[in-house]
């Protein structure tokens, strides 16, 4: 069944790749069979980075409406400006609030129904901040939008998702040094509560099953290398088995990863960034996509960065992006109340 919106598509840094992967993708769409996207950010941007690539697209303005219609023939555009002139591989404050707007009208146009997803290029947060961006990342900024919009608590649960790992960082953008203050029973208990709603109702899986990693070494060797496995970490466990979750741990980190462990479980919940991502990024580093879990739309990215360095080179690949724009789709059409 296709779908009958298209998916809207932020530009991310346009000194980025995000251009680079776009234009890729959608000339490749029949060869991926993506769903319809509607691409938010500059035109001027793509056209200019469609010759730098050597890439025939066409390219027209267009809105959620007229997208549909015109994806197949062109690329289609909801016009934002870049708010400078953009060098490939040299970002610029300038262009700040032309990447945050077109992540705001990705989230408008998904919350009314009008597409059937966000899916977003990378950003340079460093660039954002400078501008006076308030927030640790992509993810906590469309927290917020969905707050705002629908008046509700939001916990964005951050997954990345490839063919051999799902895995999730209780903790997110924060120092390793803050981690262990950061973690309680209660977040870990919600984070997992959403893992499993979001894996049930968009996912199709009907007993998700979640492996909890330890924080310390050896999952703290029942104490021995610290207490937050057995004070923290079990007692959520154990709350969660009671509610009827299937849910097992605190497991020692270094031997959750292999192949016949991951057979075991459907995600791995991990207590940090790096925990969870290395392996993510190991196993499928061109496969993996970012999914946001516990919003009211859905919300997959590339698991990569702007990589300025190689922007308009034509040696970026658009494999995650593609990943994220399919698997975006596919949720679209899975996904059902809960």
């Amino acid at each position: 069944m296709p779908l009958d919106r298209p998916l809207a598509l932020t530009q991310g840094d346009p000194a980025g790749i995000g251009p680079d992967i776009t234009l890729v993708a959608w000339a490749s769409r029949q060869k991926y069979d993506l769903p319809p996207f509607l691409f938010l950010g500059d035109p001027a941007v793509l056209k200019a980075r469609a010759v730098m690539l050597g890439l025939d697209v066409p390219i027209r303005e267009a809105d959620s409406d007229s997208a549909m219609s015109i994806f197949q023939d062109a690329l289609p555009v909801l016009p934002i400006a870049a708010g400078a002139e953009i060098a490939a591989g040299e970002p610029h404050v300038a262009t700040a609030k032309g990447t945050i707007q077109a992540i705001q009208t990705a989230v408008s146009l998904s919350l009314e129904g009008k597409a059937a997803g966000t899916v977003t290029n990378p950003i340079a947060k460093s660039i954002l901040y400078q501008a006076g961006f308030g927030f640790p990342g992509h993810t906590e900024f469309l927290a917020d939008l969905a707050e705002r919009a629908t008046g509700k608590k939001i916990l964005p649960v951050m997954m990345l998702a490839g063919p051999k790992l799902r895995a999730i960082p209780v903790t997110i953008h924060i120092p390793i040094s803050q981690v262990p203050a950061a973690l309680n029973a209660d977040l870990i208990a919600e984070t997992c509560r959403i893992a499993h709603h979001d894996l049930k109702t968009r996912f199709g899986i009907d007993k998700p099953r979640l492996a909890v990693a330890g924080l310390n070494p050896h999952a703290g060797e029942d104490g021995a290398i610290g207490r937050e496995d057995q004070d923290i970490i079990h007692p959520a466990i154990f709350k969660l088995r009671a509610e009827g979750l299937h849910v097992f741990g605190p497991l020692p980190a270094d031997t959750m990863f292999h192949d016949e462990a991951r057979a075991r479980y459907d995600v791995a919940i991990c207590m940090y960034h790096d925990q969870a991502l290395i392996p993510a990024k190991a196993l499928g580093f061109d496969t993996s996509v970012n999914v946001t879990l516990g919003l009211p739309f859905i919300r997959t990215s590339p698991d990569h960065g702007t990589a300025f360095g190689i922007a308009g080179q034509g040696v970026a690949r658009e494999t995650s992006l593609v990943e994220a724009i399919k698997l975006a789709g596919n949720l679209a059409l899975t996904s059902k109340a809960g």
